[in-house]
């Protein structure tokens, strides 16, 4: 089959023209593509123009033209430099706006739509598919490390408007709108900070505070109580937090916040009802226990073997996972460890409790 040829940007071939006689659906594929690429916009991608366009249409539409006669698409001829989707997306408008002006039976126009979607959906397994390749390979880090990057400002300013919504700079609020910014700076809150856990699991700089220094264990637990509450209350669960009696220690309170909010969080998100317990018990003079708590349905034998994995595929599609990525868990030991502690989880049909010692000495009173 004759590959189309991109039609210079000053042809504007008329949606009325008819089509020669014997014309179908692979007619209509090679025309639409033409005009596509003839009505296309630089502003659409990047400043990409028709000649950019031009040879990625022409293999789309390629690919499409052997859908609709029982073939399959030649994935390596696909477009990767132009987003394919903007581009099936153009020339899906082409379609329906040819057929539209009576150029083409409606039989003809849906076939061609239908083989376009079959395209567009082999291009998404295909990606997904290297996506996750490229995950299990050597360059797994530094791929997670750049999404993590990109996420950092459209989070922070998430947050910053989410803030100044909820101190009513803007007028004041219902007490579902409460709730809900509660729930979006939740949200973006845990986003932010993992996106700063893998910056930092890159670099292995893991403790923010260089040097132990003194703080309250009590306002670590509010914080992450403070933090996790929308999301508690929308789902119907109790957060209960139970910090030490002697309650001023000297150790590294950024990473101890972050481990305790990234348990709590999963925590919250595998229970369905009851409650997620928080806790600091002490365990000698200078030696607590923190634990998190919660009445899910417990993890399954078969994730426990790479719970901890910082990488890791699902099981069967649709069955249980406990971690999309293992990341967050990951990432917990390693602060855990950097701290001189060990990161453990007991867990059964009943709930699941991450727990760790650590020797945190008793503070003068702050």
């Amino acid at each position: 089959m004759t590959p189309v040829e991109a039609a210079p940007r000053r042809i504007t071939p008329s949606p009325r023209e008819a089509p020669p006689p014997g014309s179908g659906v692979v007619l209509l594929l090679a025309q639409a593509a033409v005009r596509a690429v003839a009505a296309w916009d630089p502003d659409d991608v990047s400043g990409a123009t028709a000649d950019d366009i031009g040879p990625p249409m022409a293999a789309l539409a390629e690919a499409a033209q052997r859908v609709s006669v029982g073939g399959n698409p030649d994935l390596a001829a696909l477009p990767v430099s132009v987003p394919a989707r903007r581009l099936l997306d153009a020339l899906r408008r082409q379609i329906l706006d040819s057929t539209a002006a009576g150029g083409y039976a409606a039989d003809d126009a849906v076939s061609a739509c239908l083989a376009v979607e079959r395209v567009h959906e082999a291009i998404e397994a295909d990606t997904a598919q290297r996506f996750a390749n490229r995950l299990s390979g050597s360059d797994a880090l530094p791929l997670v490390v750049e999404v993590a990057h990109d996420m950092r400002s459209p989070l922070a300013s998430i947050l910053f408007l989410a803030e100044r919504l909820r101190s009513s700079q803007s007028g004041p609020l219902t007490a579902i709108q409460e709730r809900q910014l509660g729930l979006i700076y939740s949200a973006a809150f845990g986003l932010s900070a993992l996106a700063g856990d893998v910056i930092e699991l890159a670099r292995g700089d893991w403790l923010v505070d260089q040097k132990p220094i003194p703080f309250s264990v009590a306002d670590i637990l509010r914080s992450v109580g403070a933090i996790v509450q929308p999301i508690a209350e929308e789902k119907g669960l109790a957060v209960r937090l139970e910090p030490p009696d002697a309650d001023s220690r000297i150790g590294y309170p950024a990473a101890l916040n972050r481990v305790l909010l990234n348990l709590t969080t999963n925590a919250l998100k595998f229970t369905a009802e009851g409650s997620v317990e928080v806790t600091a018990r002490p365990k000698s003079r200078t030696r607590l226990e923190f634990a998190v708590q919660d009445t899910g349905r417990g993890i399954p034998p078969a994730v426990m073997a790479t719970l901890f994995d910082a990488f890791r595929r699902r099981q069967r599609p649709g069955d249980f996972t406990f971690s999309s990525a293992g990341l967050g868990l990951a990432i917990c030991r390693k602060l855990v460890a950097s701290m001189n502690g060990e990161l453990g989880v007991d867990t059964s049909e009943s709930g699941t409790r991450f727990f760790f010692e650590l020797d945190l000495p008793l503070a003068s009173k702050m």
